[in-house]
């Protein structure tokens, strides 16, 4: 009895730390860490602000069917009511999109990149003191079980926008559900 429950254990705490570990990286072959900014065309134009402080704690966003939403020009009830929208919608600039603490997609203005319908992919380092952005890009961002973002978001329906669920048509995540719970309420820049 004890065996099975220190073997969960440890299962637990190993997709606890993988989880934890994951994050989007830009794989280069020439160095094991390439540019935190990839160096693809985009317009600058279009560009909505970003920094480490338009990240925060997953508890202060609004949550929809299990991810969570803000937006970082006072359009929250604009990326709501794209994120709820049973048959699809375009997101709009602004729109932040958050499964787990380290991954974040974020919409530009449009005509900002349009190969990723103007998304952007960033991985952060979350702490109790805030958000750092380790990474940020478009396509050729991968995430550390070596899936490019692009590549996956990709392959949600046109009328998803590049957001990821069960039924929108991107491959299943690797890691179970509860994890991905466990690590959103672990968001370590919620303790107050």
């Amino acid at each position: 009895m004890y065996h099975q429950i220190y073997k969960r254990i440890a299962i637990i705490l190993f997709y606890s730390w993988l989880l934890s570990a994951s994050g989007c990286m830009i794989v280069n072959a020439d160095a094991e860490f390439s540019s935190t900014v990839q160096q693809e065309s985009s317009d600058p134009s279009k560009a909505i602000p970003v920094t480490d402080d338009s990240f925060v704690c997953l508890q202060k966003m609004h949550p929809v069917r299990g991810f969570f939403v803000g937006n970082l020009i006072d359009k929250l009830d604009d990326t709501v009511a794209a994120a709820t929208r049973e048959e699809g919608a375009v997101y709009p600039p602004g729109s932040i999109v958050q499964l787990i603490p380290t991954e974040v997609m974020i919409k530009h203005n449009k005509g900002w990149s349009a190969v990723t319908n103007d998304w952007e992919f960033f991985e952060l380092s979350v702490s109790e003191e805030g958000s750092k952005i380790k990474v940020r890009g478009t396509t050729q961002v991968k995430n550390k079980f070596g899936g490019n973002c692009f590549g996956c978001h990709l392959k949600a329906k046109p009328q998803w926008d590049f957001i990821c669920e069960k039924d929108h048509g991107c491959d299943s995540l690797p890691i179970p559900d509860f994890l991905i719970r466990g690590s959103q309420h672990g968001d370590p820049r919620c303790q107050e």
